[in-house]
């Protein structure tokens, strides 16, 4: 497998930071990383220049890992309740997204939390209890606790499943319609 050495000139998620020298695949320095200016071919001279930046860079990111692991402490085990509309047997109108959970978790007070960071592995189409794993890094992962109720009150529930039963004379369990015919 044919790789190229290239210096980044900025952060670049999964691949490294500012003055790594790193290995990619032509394709991927040739269509993304050379037209956006995120590297360049590695040189004394670039990685000398680069070298003060490198060191503020892993300072920010020591501090920002510091603040991740204190959210991931937090958010582990929690939970969050979402409500939406289903049938009778508990299936959802429509399925619940990551962003619904990321904005969920952002109105409960976890601001860092990107939608990328939820990683919902099944789809949700069911009133369920389901664990959500959020990874901040790949290191810092945590589970959340979330729990899809129906958005109709529980008597209203009840009532909808007593209508379509029957008693055990064999009538409807509903009231029979009665008319008053004046005469």
């Amino acid at each position: 497998m044919k790789t190229i050495e290239l210096l980044l000139l900025d952060n670049v998620a999964n691949l490294g930071i500012i003055g790594d020298v790193v290995k990619v695949k032509p394709g991927y320095a040739r269509n993304y990383l050379l037209p956006f200016g995120l590297g360049t071919k590695p040189s004394a001279a670039a990685i000398k220049r680069l070298a003060a930046r490198r060191a503020e860079v892993a300072a920010e990111m020591a501090v920002l890992r510091k603040e991740h692991e204190g959210l991931i402490e937090k958010i582990n085990e929690f939970e969050i309740t979402l409500e939406r509309s289903a049938n009778e047997q508990g299936v959802l109108y429509g399925g619940v997204t990551q962003h619904e959970i990321a904005e969920a978790l952002r109105a409960e007070g976890f601001d860092m939390i990107e939608d990328r960071h939820v990683r919902v592995g099944e789809q949700m189409k069911r009133l369920d209890s389901y664990q959500i794993p959020v990874v901040l890094d790949k290191e810092l992962k945590a589970e959340v606790k979330l729990w899809i109720v129906s958005d109709k009150p529980a008597e209203e529930l009840e009532a909808e499943e007593v209508e379509g039963e029957l008693v055990e004379d064999g009538e409807s369990a509903e009231k029979p319609v009665t008319a008053e015919i004046d005469e």
